[in-house]
């Protein structure tokens, strides 16, 4: 009976250390699923604007900051209207050796991939829309200062269609459509792209688009790997400070806005030496100008001709034209603005409506500043010896040639030109150190 009962009780121990394992296995494995479900972030980028180099380096900080927290993806909110090829080609490179998966998410409503966005949507992991987007127009255009020929043309838009098609080669999306977005700047809207694939995902916002693309497998540089983006938190990855500076500072028209301040301010300085404050503005204005023309095309043949419009206004200032200057000036800048940048992109274009005030403000200052300098040199001295000159006194001795006269409350001595009698009036001549050379000034006499 007793050893009965002891195997019984080791029977009952064995199946409850059974279960209390199968217990902690069956935790241990939903601790496991659940970590697996839910680890890792998503960092969120928004870039909106043309691609440039300051786009390149946005997109590459997000990504390093993504790896060292092993997020589970990067989303890339884009709305562009295309950019620079070098920059474009930085960003694919860094997207395609990027351990952690891409999305591309052309959005909000209303905004587009065009141009190099094309390419940067077709190369992400995952290419998603929101709705009222579209995507395509990727025909390639002169981005230099000059012209390209036939050939060069046909060169550079073949480069253009083997680059994209061996992209979309590589995510599996439609290559046919990928070739005549390039040749026949072809355009199409969220809805067309996803039946045409190319692109995976039409979602309405972040949310909806995470939840699609939950599970999803794709290639990354060192593998495959599924997407569990259904429980990750989000990280909002902001541009920063400086490059938000130097994105601005990349647009055609703050760079037209920078180099005319910097102008002005230095033709205040020039015509008003001791302002300092222009000076200091027009100087910074000019060296941030200089940087952001760096970056664009740039016609210098433009440049000169808005240089020699603002020349015309001081002329006008200074020379009797009956206006022909000023007009010549008009007509400069005018054709200086419409020349200075060198590209038929149209985000490259400075618009019209900074155009047309900053002509007419620089007209206006140009002669106003121009012509205050001028009445300001014109102007007879005030103070100092030469202040002296011209002025009347009151002899307070007799002047037989040498007295004293009082100017200003002060007492002065004087040698007149001719004998003057006590109270006379008398006019400074000249200053002879602290000595005045006066004349008598005739009064008139009363009828």
């Amino acid at each position: 009976m007793h050893g009965c009962s002891r195997i019984r009780r080791r029977s009952l121990a064995q199946v409850f250390r059974l279960i209390v394992f199968g217990l902690m296995l069956t935790l241990s494995a939903g601790a496991l699923d659940t970590s697996t479900v839910h680890a890792g972030e998503i960092v969120v980028a928004t870039y909106e604007g043309v691609i440039n180099p300051v786009a390149a380096e946005y997109l590459n900080d997000a990504l390093t900051s993504a790896q060292a927290t092993s997020a589970q993806a990067v989303v890339l909110k884009l709305d562009t209207p295309g950019g620079l090829d070098t920059s474009m080609r930085l960003m694919i490179k860094d997207m395609t050796g990027s351990p952690i998966p891409v999305i591309v998410y052309v959005s909000p409503s209303g905004g587009r991939a065009a141009s190099a966005g094309v390419f940067l949507t077709m190369a992400a992991h995952v290419a998603a829309m929101a709705p009222g987007t579209n995507i395509g127009a990727a025909h390639p255009v002169a981005m230099g200062g000059g012209e390209m020929d036939n050939t060069m043309k046909e060169k550079v838009e073949n480069d253009s269609v083997a680059y994209i098609k061996s992209i979309a080669e590589q995510r599996g999306r439609n290559v046919s459509w990928a070739e005549d977005a390039v040749r026949n700047s072809v355009s199409v809207t969220e809805h067309e792209a996803l039946k045409l694939k190319i692109i995976d995902v039409v979602a309405e916002d972040l949310p909806a688009l995470l939840k699609q693309v939950d599970g999803r497998e794709v290639t990354v540089s060192n593998g495959r790997t599924t997407l569990r983006t259904g429980g990750a938190s989000i990280r909002e990855f902001p541009m920063g400070l400086r490059l938000e500076l130097l994105k601005a500072l990349s647009d055609p028209n703050i760079a037209y806005l920078l180099m005319t301040i910097g102008t002005i301010g230095i033709l205040a300085e020039l015509y008003n030496p001791g302002a300092i404050l222009p000076g200091i503005v027009g100087a910074i204005s000019l060296i941030m100008a200089f940087y952001s023309l760096q970056s664009l095309p740039v016609n210098y043949a433009g440049v000169l001709l808005f240089i020699l419009g603002i020349v015309f206004f001081i002329l006008e200032a200074t020379v009797t034209s009956y206006g022909l200057l000023a007009i010549g000036g008009v007509t400069s800048m005018v054709l200086g603005s419409l020349m200075l940048i060198k590209s038929d992109a149209e985000f490259l274009q400075i618009s019209w409506t900074v155009i047309v005030p900053v002509i007419v403000t620089t007209a206006a200052l140009s002669l106003f500043i121009v012509g205050m300098g001028i009445r300001a040199l014109r102007r007879s001295p005030q103070t100092g010896s030469e202040g002296m000159i011209g002025t009347i006194g009151i002899a307070k001795t007799a002047l037989r040639p040498e007295g004293k006269l009082s100017i200003h409350g002060e007492l002065w001595d004087a040698v007149s030109d001719q004998p003057a009698e006590e109270g006379t009036s008398v006019k400074v001549l000249r200053v002879e150190g602290l000595t005045l050379y006066v004349t008598p000034v005739l009064q008139k006499k009363e009828a």
